[in-house]
């Protein structure tokens, strides 16, 4: 089906993109796919799937949809192997390409504190995030950046390349692109609940940009107290004191009632913990006498 772009929508990147579609060129869409994701603590399906019935457009789920029979689709935060055969598939991507390929790369931009975040459409071919740049947007970024203002600001960039896209398609015009420089390319690897973990031995200022980059929509950064799994979910670098047998992950004092914990590098204040079971706030803590692991 020629002009028309099939969906592929997940996150609120997907739900933002769709809604600025259905505002401005809602003729190009022929049909939306999303699915549940159950690695975040929000995916947006139920949002897009009750946008499209509001809109009166076609929606279905993955497990109960295969064949995409429309010149393009178009992917935005789409975790799964898609049969692209008899389309032209166009990829929204979290990095300024080729930078970052592969999961998860804003997350891993923030930790590593990168001045810029931005998002790149390219033409997916069988290896993944190596194909044709069709458009790249940014943003410039300052710290602390919590990964929520993050989504935020590249959503913007999601929605600038998603209507420039759509509406050469719908006027009849096939996006240009050209090639990826393969020397410049880094990967960014898939996470799981182990990344999660926190590594005191690192700096205060990493620890903090890592707690706020796998906060919200994420689980949260983890660590454990006595084999007691929980979540940091806001902490603050502080000052740092003269220690002269310094050992990572151990409360030193409390400041305006909240634990400062010694890291490879600095200390850590963290302002928000919670039971990662019961999602009870563990502040203020038991005891002085404390390690986190």
């Amino acid at each position: 089906m020629r002009n028309k772009i099939t969906l592929l929508l997940l996150t609120q990147k997907g739900y933002e993109v769709l809604k600025a579609l259905i505002a401005d060129v809602p003729d190009v869409i022929h049909s939306v796919i999303s699915a549940a994701d159950p690695t975040v603590v929000k995916d947006f399906h139920d949002d897009i799937k009750k946008l499209c019935d509001h809109s009166g457009i076609t929606f279905s789920n993955r497990t109960g949809r295969r064949t995409i029979d429309t010149e393009y689709a178009m992917a935005i935060s789409w975790r799964w192997l898609i049969d692209a055969r008899s389309t032209s598939l166009i990829v929204l991507h979290d990095s300024l390409l080729p930078k970052y390929r592969g999961f998860n790369p804003l997350v891993t931009a923030l930790i590593n504190g990168d001045d810029r975040i931005g998002v790149t459409a390219f033409y997916a071919n069988d290896e993944y995030d190596r194909g044709d740049v069709i458009a790249q947007a940014e943003t410039r970024v300052t710290y602390p950046m919590p990964i929520q203002k993050a989504i935020e600001l590249v959503t913007e960039n999601y929605k600038e390349l998603a209507l420039r896209i759509a509406k050469a398609i719908a006027n009849g015009d096939r996006p240009s692109s050209y090639k990826q420089d393969e020397k410049q390319a880094t990967y960014s690897l898939w996470r799981d609940e182990e990344d999660y973990a926190i590594d005191w031995h690192l700096s205060s200022d990493s620890i903090r940009r890592f707690i706020d980059a796998v906060g919200f929509p994420y689980k949260g950064a983890s660590t454990t107290m006595d084999g007691r799994k929980m979540r940091i979910l806001s902490a603050e670098a502080v000052d740092d004191v003269a220690i002269v047998n310094r050992s990572p992950g151990k409360l030193i004092f409390f400041q305006h009632g909240k634990p400062v914990i010694v890291c490879g590098n600095g200390l850590l204040r963290i302002n928000e913990i919670i039971d990662d079971q019961t999602k009870s706030s563990l502040l203020p803590l038991p005891r002085l006498r404390v390690r986190f692991k």
